[in-house]
């Protein structure tokens, strides 16, 4: 029986208003982007914001003051980052046009290699389902930013004492919702499964 689509529509749409929730909150806690705003006004300010370097800077200052929160000492940081390519800044520096195009043409096509995995699997695939809905959550989120500002907030900062080469690249709840979904993945391909029994044919009872 293949899985309906309720748990991947849930999960996904969880994720992704996390995802947008805690960028908001590294915008507004960690920038002065939204300085000055109140209400409905951070909120919108918050959609209709954009950082492009080619943009001229306004009158009052620079448009980013960096304002990181220590979580944890010498582990753990919330730092404001955009990020115009992908995992590790890959593909940043193509020319914007041909990196937005590039981006949403990969995202929606792996958004409907996700959907088309997630229909093909049964109902007791349950790990598995979960893991493409987290997967799916966070490619969403992505692809939100990309598709609005043409770039992706990041703000989770995990590093070793600020040694070199002991600093994870920054990332976000989109980023860490397709981690785990890969991982659930890796777990499940890992696990022995029984073969099913067979049932034994129904015999005839002769004729009396």
């Amino acid at each position: 029986m293949k899985a309906p689509l309720r748990l991947l529509i849930l999960v996904a749409v969880t994720v992704l208003a996390a995802d947008q929730v805690t960028k908001y909150l590294a915008v507004s806690r960690l920038t002065n982007a939204l300085d000055g705003q109140e209400g409905l006004a951070r909120v919108t300010g918050f959609l209709a914001e954009r950082n492009l370097d080619n943009d001229p800077p306004p009158v009052d200052g620079p448009r980013r003051v960096s304002r990181p929160h220590r979580f944890i000492e010498d582990y753990w940081h919330f730092r404001y980052v955009e990020n115009p390519g992908a995992a590790w800044g890959l593909f940043g520096n193509l020319p914007e046009g041909v990196r937005k195009a590039f981006f949403h043409v990969v995202s929606l096509a792996a958004l409907a290699f996700i959907f088309l995995m997630y229909r093909r699997t049964e109902v007791e695939q349950r790990l598995v389902r979960v893991a493409l809905a987290l997967i799916t959550g966070g490619a969403l989120g992505n692809f939100v930013d990309r598709l609005i500002r043409g770039y992706v907030i990041d703000f989770i900062d995990w590093h070793w004492r600020n040694q070199p080469g002991m600093r994870w690249p920054t990332f976000n709840v989109a980023d860490a919702a397709i981690c785990v979904g890969v991982a659930f993945m890796l777990l499940d391909s890992l696990r022995v499964r029984r073969p099913q029994p067979v049932a034994a044919p129904l015999t005839q009872s002769p004729n009396p």
